[in-house]
């Protein structure tokens, strides 16, 4: 049974949540309940189609399983193309190091394709054919590795975004992008009437055990010491 003084904390909140309802669902109410109670803050990757406890699980599991960010490599010579403190968006070619920017060249981005396809140094092959990978970057801090001359071409780790493909100096700066684009608040009481998502496995553990029969018979039972609560069992229990 929920504790009285946790009830009376919570008291004010879900009366305004049940009162605007017409019909309101038990279980839905429940799980509203229990997310206020227990500080839940869900948050749905759209991108990867999952649900998580909160944004904190989210960056501990994909940033475990490599989904946010992959550490890389850049190559950075002599070979480059001109860039200066104009430049906005670089097309880097991962084998040489030759770069192409927005405001040194009229098409770039078809610039970095013929690169890439003629690349000595590019090897890799997919069904007999050339690929054509190459980076992406608007990070200033990448663009600026390739202002600065560098007497002898060197190799420089970097990160890359595992959800768009482009370049950062850091990966705190691909973090942040990601909680500000790629993630939004999702309420434990929404869980139960959607099916567009899988709801990751810790989370899906904690609603299993709170919908256990006893923990709902509980709850209704510490409402039903609110006159308050009354008219909302009474239906609960005729449905």
């Amino acid at each position: 049974m929920p504790k009285k003084s946790n009830l009376d904390a919570l008291k004010k909140d879900f009366l305004s949540y049940l009162k605007p309802k017409r019909k309101p669902d038990l279980i839905t109410s429940y799980l509203h309940y229990i997310g206020k109670r227990d500080i839940i803050s869900p948050i749905v990757c759209p991108r990867y189609k999952l649900i998580f406890k909160s944004l904190e699980d989210a960056l501990k599991t994909l940033e475990k399983d490599g989904r946010i960010w992959r550490e890389t490599r850049i190559h950075i010579g002599q070979e480059t193309a001109v860039v200066n403190e104009q430049t906005r968006k670089i097309y880097i070619c991962p084998f040489s190091g030759k770069v192409f920017a927005d405001n040194t060249h009229p098409n770039p981005q078809d610039a970095i394709y013929d690169w890439v396809a003629k690349c000595s140094q590019n090897t890799e092959r997919k069904d007999g054919l050339v690929v054509k990978r190459f980076f992406v970057s608007e990070d200033p801090g990448i663009i600026s590795n390739y202002i600065e001359e560098t007497k002898e071409p060197i190799t420089k780790v970097v990160y890359s975004s595992a959800l768009t493909g482009a370049l950062y100096q850091d990966k705190e700066t691909i973090l942040k992008e990601f909680k500000e684009k790629y993630v939004k608040s999702f309420s434990l009481e929404e869980i139960q009437n959607q099916n567009r998502f899988e709801i990751e496995k810790g989370l899906l553990a904690y609603i299993q055990e709170q919908l256990e029969e006893d923990k709902v018979s509980s709850f209704i039972e510490g409402l039903a010491e609110h006159e308050e609560f009354m008219p909302y069992i009474e239906k609960w229990l005729e449905s």
